[in-house]
C-alpha cells in the first residue's frame, strides 16, 4: 500500500511528540493517553502499553528497578511451580485445559507454533489461574495473553514477529517478555474480573446491554434478529469473552489496545460495549437479509480478514460516537416497549 507523503510527515510528528513525553523524567499520563487513542507507533508501543497499564512507573528514574523486581518476582513463581519438584503438586487438569487451549491459539500464525512460545504462554495461564482462584482459568484468556507477548517480543526482534525464527532470540529475553506479559495480563484481567467469576456475570450484563443498544441504534436490525430467533448470547459471548480477538486479526487487535488502553482499563467492558455494538452495525444491511442459520454462520466468521489499521479506527470512531451518544444516560438504553 503505498503512503502519502503527507500521511509520513504526519507520523513522524507523532512519533516526535511520543519521544518528548517518554523523555520527560514524569511521563503526564493524560497527554500519553490522549496521543496513544490514535494508535502508537509500534517501534516504542511495548513501553507504552507497559505505561498505559501502570505496570511502568511513571517515573522515569525508578522503572529498571520496577521492571527487575516485577521480573524477578515473576520468576519465583516459576521456579515454585515448574521446578522438578514443583511439577509434582500441578493441577494436572487445569494444566491440560491451558495446552489444549493454546494448541488452538492463534494456529495461523507461525509464532504461535512454536513450541518454546507455546510452553511460555502456558506458564503465563496457569500461574494466573492459581494466584486468582475466585475466577481460575476461563477459556478465551488465552487469546488476552497473546496482544501483550506480541508487542513486547516485536521490540527484540528487528523483522516481522508473527514469523521469526525463535530460536534466535536469548532465553533471557523470552523469560523477560514472559514476565511482562504476565504482569500486564494481570492487570488487564482485574479490570474485567467479574467477566471470568462464576456464571461470567459481567459478560452476562454487557450482552443485556448490547441488545438495548442495538434497539436503539438500529431498530430495524433488532426487529429482524427478534423475528428470525436470533439471540444476542449466541454471537455476543464471545464477543465479550475474548475482546473480538477471535473476529479480527490480531495486529488489528493490536491496534485496538491502543485505544483500549488509552481509555483505561476500568473503561475497557464499557467501551468495548460500543465497539461491539459498532462491529454490529457494520453488518447491518446484509445481515437484514439473512435468515437465522446465515446471520449465525456469518456474525462467527465476520469477513475481516484483510482489514487494517483504517478498518478498526472507523470502528473506533463509530463506537466513541455511540458512547458519546449513550455513555453518560444509561436510561437512554432502556427499552420502553414491554413487549419486547
Amino acid at each position: 500500500m503505498l503512503v502519502s507523503v503527507a500521511e509520513l510527515n504526519s507520523k513522524a510528528i507523532r512519533f516526535k511528540k511520543f519521544e518528548a513525553l517518554l523523555e520527560q523524567p514524569i511521563v503526564d499520563m493524560d497527554q500519553l493517553k490522549k496521543l496513544s487513542w490514535m494508535g502508537v507507533p509500534e517501534e516504542i508501543r511495548h513501553t507504552v502499553w507497559k505505561l498505559l497499564m501502570g505496570y511502568l512507573p511513571t517515573n522515569s528514574t525508578l522503572r529498571e528497578k520496577i521492571l527487575a523486581q516485577k521480573r524477578g518476582e515473576y520468576d519465583d513463581y516459576v521456579q515454585q511451580q515448574f521446578s522438578d519438584e514443583g511439577k509434582a503438586g500441578l493441577d494436572q487438569a487445569l494444566v491440560h485445559q491451558i495446552h489444549i487451549d493454546i494448541l488452538r491459539t492463534n494456529s495461523n500464525i507461525p509464532l504461535y507454533q512454536s513450541t518454546v512460545i507455546q510452553e511460555s504462554l502456558e506458564r503465563i495461564l496457569y500461574i494466573w489461574a492459581i494466584r486468582h482462584p475466585a475466577s481460575g482459568y476461563v477459556q478465551g484468556i488465552n487469546d488476552l495473553a497473546t496482544p501483550f507477548y506480541q508487542v513486547f517480543l516485536q521490540s527484540c526482534v528487528s523483522d516481522d514477529v508473527e514469523r521469526t525464527d525463535v530460536s534466535l532470540i536469548s532465553k533471557e529475553t523470552l523469560n523477560q517478555v514472559e514476565a511482562d506479559t504476565y504482569w500486564c495480563l494481570t492487570r488487564l484481567l482485574d479490570g474485567i474480573q467479574d467477566n471470568y467469576t462464576h456464571a461470567q456475570p459481567g459478560i452476562q450484563r454487557q450482552i443485556v446491554r448490547m441488545k438495548e443498544l442495538i434497539n436503539r441504534i438500529d431498530g430495524q436490525l433488532y426487529a429482524h434478529f427478534q423475528k428470525e430467533g436470533v439471540e444476542f448470547i449466541q454471537f455476543a459471548f464471545r464477543w465479550m469473552n475474548c475482546l473480538l480477538m477471535r473476529e479480527l486479526p490480531l495486529k488489528s487487535t493490536i491496534r485496538m489496545w491502543d485505544s483500549y488502553q488509552a481509555e483505561g482499563i476500568e473503561a475497557l467492558s464499557e467501551f468495548h460495549l460500543y465497539v461491539c455494538a459498532a462491529f454490529l452495525v457494520k453488518w447491518s444491511a446484509e445481515l437484514k437479509k439473512m435468515e437465522f442459520q446465515d446471520i449465525i454462520q456469518f456474525l462467527q466468521a465476520a469477513p475481516t480478514a484483510s482489514w487494517g489499521d483504517r478498518d478498526i479506527e472507523l470502528l473506533l470512531s463509530e463506537a466513541f460516537m455511540w458512547k458519546a451518544l449513550f455513555g453518560s444516560s444509561p436510561q437512554h438504553l432502556k427499552n420502553n416497549n414491554p413487549n419486547q
